[in-house]
C-alpha cells in the first residue's frame, strides 16, 4: 500500500470521527465552499430552473448539485482506493462533475421539450397583451399582464419589465425575452411591440391593428397545429389498431391452418 493511499485512508477516518463527534458537518462544508464553485454555474441556469419549477431558491438547488458532485467523488476515490493512481483520481472527477451536471441537462431537456408548447402559447398570451395595449403604455401593459400570464413566460416578462424601468429604453430588453423564447416568430413580435410602444398616439391606432392582424395570423397558425396533431394522434392510433387486428387475425388463421395440417 502505498503512502498516499495511507494517508487518504488516515483522512477519511479522520472525517468520520469529526463528522460523529459533531466537529465536522458537511452540510456546512459544502455551504462554505459552494461559493468557489460559482463560475460552474451556468449563464441559463437560474433561468432554467425558473421555468422548470418556478419562484425557488436557485442557489439551494445549486448548492446540491455541488455536494452531490462532491460526494461523488469521494465515493469513487473510495472505490479505487486500492489501486489508486492519477488516472482514478481524474476518473473520479470526471464522474463527479458528470453528476453535477446531469440536473442541468435534465432541466435543459425539459425546456426543450416544452418549447413546443410555449409555441402554442404565445400567441393567446400576445392576445390578452393586446387588449391592455388599448388602455396603456406597452410596458405597464406587459407588467400588468405578468399575474394572469403562463407561469412559463412569468420570470422572463418580469426581467423585461425590470432592464426597462433600470432605463433601458432599446430594442435590446424585448430581444433578450425573444431570445429566451426562441419560438417561431418570437422575434417578430418582441420588435412590433418595441414599435408599438415608441408609436405616437397619432399612429398607436394603426400600428395596434397591424399588430393585431399579425397575433390572429398566429393565432390561426396555432390551431391548425393542434388540429394537425390530434389529427396525426387519431391516424397513429388507428394504425396501431389495424395493425394490432390485422396480426391477430393473420396469427389466428395460421394457428387454425396448422391445427387442421395436424389433423
Amino acid at each position: 500500500m502505498s503512502i498516499g493511499v495511507m494517508f487518504i485512508i488516515i483522512a477519511i477516518i479522520v472525517v468520520v470521527i469529526l463528522v460523529i463527534n459533531n466537529h465536522f458537518s458537511a452540510k456546512k462544508f459544502v455551504n462554505d465552499t459552494e461559493p468557489y464553485f460559482r463560475f460552474l454555474m451556468e449563464e441559463d441556469y437560474d433561468f432554467l430552473v425558473k421555468v422548470r419549477y418556478g419562484d425557488v431558491d436557485t442557489n439551494k438547488l445549486f448548492s446540491k448539485r455541488i455536494r452531490n458532485g462532491l460526494v461523488a467523488i469521494v465515493v469513487m476515490i473510495f472505490i479505487f482506493l486500492s489501486k489508486l493512481s492519477f488516472i482514478y483520481i481524474l476518473l473520479s472527477v470526471i464522474i463527479g462533475f458528470a453528476v453535477f451536471k446531469v440536473p442541468y441537462m435534465q432541466l435543459k431537456n425539459y425546456y426543450k421539450a416544452n418549447l413546443h408548447k410555449i409555441n402554442l402559447m404565445l400567441p393567446y398570451y400576445l392576445k390578452s397583451l393586446e387588449i391592455l395595449i388599448q388602455h396603456y403604455t406597452v410596458p405597464v401593459a406587459i407588467s400588468k399582464s405578468i399575474d394572469s400570464a403562463p407561469e412559463i413566460f412569468k420570470p422572463g416578462l418580469r426581467r423585461l419589465i425590470e432592464k426597462i424601468d433600470a432605463g433601458d429604453s432599446s430594442v435590446q430588453p424585448y430581444m433578450d425575452f425573444a431570445n429566451e423564447y426562441p419560438v417561431r416568430d418570437s422575434m417578430r413580435m418582441m420588435r412590433l411591440l418595441y414599435r408599438l410602444g415608441l408609436g405616437s398616439q397619432e399612429n398607436k391606432q394603426e400600428q395596434l391593428l397591424a399588430f393585431s392582424r399579425t397575433i390572429s395570423t398566429l393565432q390561426n397558425k396555432a390551431r391548425e397545429q393542434k388540429y394537425k396533431e390530434r389529427l396525426d394522434k387519431m391516424e397513429n392510433r388507428t394504425m396501431v389498431m389495424l395493425f394490432g387486428t390485422g396480426g391477430g387475425t393473420l396469427v389466428f388463421m395460421l394457428l387454425a391452418m396448422m391445427t387442421m395440417m395436424n389433423f
